[in-house]
């Protein structure tokens, strides 16, 4: 640790770490901004034209790309399913507030209370907010989004796969579709109209709160599996079903963008499409694709944390603009409660506010570092600027493994890495290991890892942590 401590001494880099910085005044009209979050579940960084797919028709999203900008190095904190979520509303790195891999019906803690929402924060500023989708952060009523800031949400309470039929688990209760605190209907075999659903109550909650700022979060369950898609997309795709499902999504969008062009509020909305992980690829056909990076969802290699980012808001947002500065979505709070003038939450939070990348194209401090955890509190990588750090940990991977087929999982190999340094500049596939050729820049990257464990932890070097808060846990 002497060495650590003397480069900590002398690298300029570090003092970001844990620092809410504002780094820019964000646009500031006298009418507050609408705001829409379309968050898809486990689609690859590949899985839209915009990002090079010819075979899946995303014409919807493609023009949100042209009339604003497509980010393509913008990560998620965690692989997976409920601490993405959890990091995307709160601006906190998940195991900060207790959050870990995925919550499942038998759980019986969730999101706490005390914790700070994009939702709460934009609710205190007069926003109508509303959410339709997986809400996946507690299914209690206590956890639900109700008590974070929602005045409305039409939704399931967690993964659409976590049901008796599908997994054959007989303690998993039937999958509930919940309107505000109450179950609604009970989802059996048949999802293939969720999507659309979905998308009417978006557009029933914005044409009633067409002249109020709102907050919409869209969180669709595609396309997880198991795959349902409505009869009007069924087959419509050269990528099969898994095609089929995302073109639905695209659908969903333009329906969004024709109402808020019906209403001529198009303007005054910043949209903000992105997923909460990389592909599920042991689903093999019923899978998105990563492509160029390596592997996928429940790994942090760039294929399992680097997703899709398209943002459009006219005149707001440079349109046609391809930007490749690094940031999260834990970020997206502390540069929208500046947009609006709302006030921070009082508890410490881990993102930034990254105004100037989104709106002025500058990113004032591209050597920002992240971590990136997995399981039950792992850090498993660091990343600076071009470099990113792999920590000895077990991953997994497809290669060389069969592939699942329409709707059931392959196997995957588990395998143990080393301490490896990649520059994601010059090797976005993660092929060559540098660690041996640069001691230099891993000692540096091993000074952030220090700094995370000592303030967040770490379960692979046991490693209690001083900053983290407790999970929400169920009242009796």
């Amino acid at each position: 640790m002497g060495k650590y401590f003397l480069i900590l001494l002398c690298w300029v880099l570090v003092p970001g770490i844990g620092i809410n910085t504002s780094l820019a005044t964000t646009p500031n009209d006298e009418q507050s901004p609408n705001i829409i979050i379309v968050f898809t579940d486990d689609q690859g960084y590949h899985d839209l034209g915009c990002f090079g797919n010819e075979l899946i028709k995303t014409p919807n999203i493609d023009k949100l790309a042209d009339e604003g900008t497509r980010f393509t190095n913008f990560h998620v904190s965690q692989p997976v399913c409920s601490a993405s979520r959890a990091s995307l509303l709160t601006g906190c790195y998940s195991n900060r507030i207790g959050i870990h891999g995925a919550l499942f019906p038998h759980h019986d803690h969730g999101l706490n209370p005390e914790e700070t929402t994009i939702a709460e924060i934009l609710k205190e500023q007069g926003y109508a907010t509303g959410m339709v989708g997986k809400w996946h952060l507690g299914h209690h009523k206590q956890f639900l989004p109700p008590q974070h800031g929602f005045d409305f949400y039409y939704g399931i309470p967690y993964s659409n796969d976590m049901w008796p039929e599908q997994n054959g688990r007989n303690d998993y209760p039937p999958l509930p579709l919940i309107r505000n605190n109450e179950t609604e209907e009970l989802l059996r075999g048949d999802q293939s109209k969720v999507t659309t659903r979905y998308t009417e109550e978006a557009l029933n909650f914005i044409k009633e709160h067409r002249k109020d700022p709102f907050f919409l979060y869209v969180a669709h369950t595609m396309p997880h599996v198991p795959l349902f898609v409505s009869e009007k997309y069924d087959g419509t795709s050269k990528q099969g079903m898994y095609g089929d499902v995302i073109q639905e999504i695209d659908w969903s969008v333009g329906e969004i963008v024709k109402m808020l062009e019906k209403y001529k509020i198009k303007d005054n909305t910043w949209i903000i499409y992105t997923t909460d992980n990389g592909p599920w690829l042991n689903y093999g056909n019923h899978a998105g694709s990563a492509y160029p990076l390596r592997e996928g969802k429940m790994t942090v290699w760039e294929g399992g944390v680097r997703v899709p980012c398209v943002m459009s808001w006219p005149g707001k947002i440079e349109a046609g603009r391809i930007d490749s500065a690094n940031f999260m979505t834990i970020d997206l709070l502390p540069t929208i409660t500046d947009l609006v003038g709302g006030k921070m939450p009082q508890h410490k939070i881990d993102g930034r506010n990254v105004a100037p990348i989104i709106f002025e194209g500058k990113d004032p401090d591209p050597e920002y570092p992240y971590a990136f955890y997995y399981r039950q509190n792992e850090l498993q990588a660091v990343r600076s600027g071009r470099w990113k750090l792999y920590l000895p940990h077990r991953s997994r991977t497809m290669a060389g493994q069969e592939m699942g087929y329409d709707g059931k999982g392959g196997r995957y190999k588990n395998f143990q890495t080393g301490t490896e340094l990649y520059d994601l500049k010059n090797d976005l596939g993660e092929r060559f290991d540098l660690a041996e050729e640069q001691p230099e820049i891993v000692e540096k990257l091993m000074v952030i890892v220090e700094d995370y464990r000592n303030r967040l932890g770490d379960n692979l070097t046991e490693r209690e942590g001083t900053e983290n808060r407790p999970v929400g846990r169920l009242e009796n």
